[in-house]
């Protein structure tokens, strides 16, 4: 989220809208209980050149498929959990912390030859020494029978379902057949059900042609048996292999998580949307993927566009991925998560301090302004692209009184506050200033940006910035412009059908 002053509306309503939707949301997938043991080293042990970890913790918390309807919970779904687990102390536990937070475990199976998925973490100084992973060496086929048999009750009258498919075994056999047989194009449940994959292997699930697939990098690079190089040029072979993505997943969208990058959104009728990760010093975080998936899931569910959908996943997603362990977003701490950005007030002055930093870490700064008075399409895949041309995008934006003078007096449609808190919500936006000058000139003097990015309405010869530009070192870049999209065209839509403002 982008820094802008006094701007909350967007960091209350989001969160409370959605947890006021309280969408019913099956989650179906591996669980795991995740062990989290943290202690002091102050020798080696004697058998080995080993360090003795002296324990003062232990945590236990669920994980996986449970930590995704965990945060489904917390984030304010009605959420019914069916998975399968042992009757050991692990899934007492696993089960216990479940029906805590608010999830429905009526439909977990349990079956006394099946060992509960447990990772022990242990842990000194905040590094992690191992990870022990206590597992089934094979899912007896009586207990994929038993889930198979709750499966239907699960997804009866649900609103979205999420799979998560980690290759452990549970979503094998007849379970797979009962979920085949519900959530197919031709199953009862998809009429009316949004449906999610989160899967190592999302073309296992090809057929059921679900909405959105998830797969990190490394998870699409094997959909099209194709190694994604690192750096800058990791997105645009991603985005050159879409229809292979989508065919191989079978997906209507594939978003393709790409870790401390964000993530890359995926469509065949529409532009790719990319969103921005915070990251932060690195900590024990685990299950931030999960997080992404819930809050991505409840979104859509509650009816948010897509685009929206994962701007508001990755916000999710930032909120834990900065702490330790395995936790949960709740709604109360994404508002704050987003408040923290809006309540931040910077001047230009400030903002300049701010870029100076940036520029002394060896960062290129873009700067990008307009009215942005009706957020749509054409302005989004704008930003995606200014954000593309260097490490920091800076959003000036046109005054109220400025917006009246260049497009008349019925504009702006949203106020200057309101329409701060849209831009500031994109992941691409790193900081919102509004400046009420004829142009930007003023403040291209003052922030001297490496970037000025402009539509492709305009060409460099037309901008009175561009001396400007120049002369501060900068260069002047032209982006696609998509006139069928423009906020002119929008309202003209809406007036001719009627509508009113």
């Amino acid at each position: 989220m982008a820094r802008l002053s006094n701007q909350e509306g967007l960091a209350e309503w989001l969160p409370r809208r959605l947890a006021e939707e309280m969408p019913v949301i099956t989650v179906i997938g591996d669980a795991i209980l995740d062990g989290w043991w943290d202690g002091v080293i102050e020798r080696l042990c004697r058998e080995a050149p080993a360090p003795v970890v002296q324990l003062r913790r232990r945590d236990f918390v669920p994980g996986g498929a449970a930590n995704t309807a965990m945060n489904l919970a917390a984030l304010g779904a009605r959420v019914r959990f069916a998975s399968l687990i042992g009757e050991d102390s692990a899934g007492k536990q696993l089960t216990e912390k479940l029906a805590d937070g608010g999830v429905d475990v009526s439909c977990l199976a349990t079956h006394p030859a099946m060992t509960t998925t447990t990772k022990f973490r242990v842990s000194s100084g905040g590094q992690i020494m191992v990870r022990l992973d206590d597992c089934a060496s094979e899912v007896p086929q009586e207990a994929l029978g038993s889930l198979a048999a709750a499966i239907p009750r699960a997804l009866d009258g649900c609103d979205a379902v999420v799979l998560c498919d980690y290759s452990a075994g549970t979503l094998e056999g007849p379970a797979k057949d009962a979920l085949v047989e519900a959530l197919g194009p031709s199953g009862q449940v998809r009429r009316k059900a949004l449906l999610v994959v989160d899967a190592h292997d999302p073309a296992r699930w090809s057929q059921l042609a679900p909405d959105v697939a998830t797969p990190n990098a490394e998870e699409a690079s094997r959909l099209v048996a194709t190694e994604f190089p690192a750096g800058a040029a990791r997105c645009p072979s991603i985005e050159a292999h879409a229809a292979g993505l989508l065919g191989a997943s079978g997906a209507s969208a594939v978003v393709v998580t790409l870790d401390r990058d964000g993530t890359l959104t995926l469509r065949s009728d529409q532009a790719s949307h990319r969103t921005w990760a915070r990251p932060e010093a690195e900590k024990q975080a685990s299950g931030a993927g999960d997080t992404f998936v819930a809050a991505l899931t409840i979104a859509r569910a509650a009816g948010l566009p897509l685009t929206t959908s994962v701007d508001f996943a990755q916000a999710a997603a930032d909120v834990v991925v900065h702490r330790p362990g395995t936790s949960v977003c709740t709604t109360e701490e994404l508002a704050r998560h987003l408040g923290q950005f809006a309540d931040t007030a910077l001047t230009a002055t400030e903002l300049a301090a701010e870029l100076a930093v940036h520029r002394a870490e060896g960062r290129r700064i873009v700067l990008t302004n307009g009215c942005f008075d009706v957020l749509h399409r054409g302005h989004t895949r704008y930003l995606n692209q200014a954000k593309q041309l260097g490490d920091v995008l800076v959003v000036a934006l046109n005054s109220d009184s400025s917006v009246r003078q260049l497009k008349g007096p019925d504009r702006p449609v949203n106020q200057e506050a309101d329409r701060a808190a849209v831009i500031a919500a994109l992941s691409c936006v790193d900081y919102v200033t509004v400046f009420d000058t004829p142009t930007p000139i003023p403040l291209i003097e003052l922030l001297k940006p490496d970037v000025y990015a402009k539509g492709g309405d305009y060409t460099p010869e037309m901008l009175a910035e561009t001396e400007a530009v120049e002369r501060c070192g900068g260069v002047v870049r032209i982006l696609d412009y998509v006139a069928e999209h423009s906020t002119s065209a929008v309202l003209a839509r809406i007036r001719s059908a009627g509508g009113a403002l």
